[in-house]
């Protein structure tokens, strides 16, 4: 939970530079399968993004989200040249803004609105899909999860931007 905005610690975290933008987006149709690449998708409130096997019942993953900033340090860790986003298995790819601050706080995408709730940790599957060390190249860097508070049309090039905490 963030620290009240009064505090100047809290202030501080409360306080990003700018928006962010979605850079890219997936859907998980379904276990093993690929990511399928998407310029829009629907989030429903409570469940997820329509066509991706996490819409059922979503809890706190109801969408996952990872910062474009970090693709290159995850393929640097990983030796790699380059990580694809769909590789990741994240929903979102987020440019310009900290991720790591919209934990616990509600911001909106597009028409849809969400609070993060946990980090995207990492999955066995990366060792496979980055090779040896794989997984380990991913901790600290897999991004975000958060429930969907309001459905709506998430597009690429859609702004992230945090809202004001609700007074209690």
């Amino acid at each position: 939970m963030p620290l009240p905005a009064d505090t100047a610690l809290g202030a501080l975290m409360a306080t990003l530079p700018r928006p962010g933008v979605v850079r890219w987006i997936g859907l998980r149709p379904a276990r093993d399968q690929a990511m399928r690449e998407c310029e829009a998708v629907e989030a429903v409130a409570g469940k997820g993004l329509l066509g991706d096997r996490y819409a059922s019942a979503s809890g706190k993953r109801g969408i996952t989200l990872i910062q474009a900033e970090h693709l290159p340090a995850i393929a640097a860790l990983a030796g790699l040249d380059a990580v694809p986003p769909a590789t990741l298995r994240r929903n979102l790819v987020v440019a310009g803004l900290p991720l790591v601050a919209l934990k616990g706080r509600r911001f909106r995408i597009g028409e849809a609105e969400f609070e993060g709730t946990a980090p995207c940790d990492p999955c066995s599957r990366m060792e496979a899909a980055l090779g040896p060390g794989g997984y380990n190249a991913m901790r600290g860097h897999g991004g975000l999860c958060a429930r969907i508070l309001k459905g709506g049309r998430i597009a690429v090039g859609d702004a992230v931007v945090p809202l004001p905490d609700e007074a209690p």
